[in-house]
């Protein structure tokens, strides 16, 4: 009789225990927005390097690459030569082949006029356009959106969009993911960290 009691325990506690990973539910929202801020990913730029501590070999292929993105204070900062300031940074966007400087349409940043700025930036057989997309808020959630058209990208920043010209007709890009990148002429004069979380 006793044995009985003792499966019937474990069977209920065993019953009432959650899976891994499982969590109770919080009226607050806090756990939600934890859960949520989690799903982003950390990418730092060290002081003196242009690479980011993340940029793995990761091939691309979408009809519409959509994410999420989050500057701290650290994207404030002073380049050592003036005209450097409006050098275009790189965040977040792909190639179309191996080479990013032959087609590719990335999403570029800087912090110039007291203002922080995201840009179309795209390579077209080689040529490069670049265009401001819309300044943005330091430590604010940015909703980012790049889409390849016939002949064109097209670029959406928190609802603004802009569009700059590509040499591809098709409807899919194919090709590689490009990562955040500081530089221009001068490397990250300090640490700089950029969350990023694809859609």
């Amino acid at each position: 009789m006793k044995a009985f009691y003792f499966i019937t325990g474990v069977i209920f506690v065993i019953g009432c225990t959650k899976p891994p990973g499982q969590h109770n539910e919080d009226k607050s929202g806090d756990d939600h927005s934890i859960s949520s801020f989690s799903q982003y990913s950390s990418f730092k730029i060290r002081q003196g390097a242009h690479y980011c501590d993340q940029n793995t070999i990761k091939s691309v292929r979408t009809s519409e690459m959509k994410f999420l993105v989050k500057f701290d204070s650290s994207a404030i900062y002073q380049t050592l030569d003036p005209e450097n300031q409006y050098d275009i940074n790189k965040l977040w966007g792909f190639s179309e082949d191996t080479d990013n400087h032959y087609n590719s349409a990335r999403i570029g940043w800087s912090w110039n006029n007291e203002a922080l700025r995201l840009y179309g930036y795209v390579y077209a057989n080689g040529i490069l356009n670049y265009q401001e997309i819309t300044p943005v808020p330091i430590g604010s959630e940015i909703t980012c959106r790049i889409k390849p058209a016939a002949n064109t990208y097209l670029f959406n920043v928190n609802g603004v969009s802009i569009s700059l010209p590509r040499s591809l007709s098709t409807s899919e890009a194919i090709g590689y993911q490009q990562y955040p990148y500081f530089g221009g002429d001068e490397a990250a004069p300090h640490l700089i960290t950029i969350l990023v979380k694809s859609l």
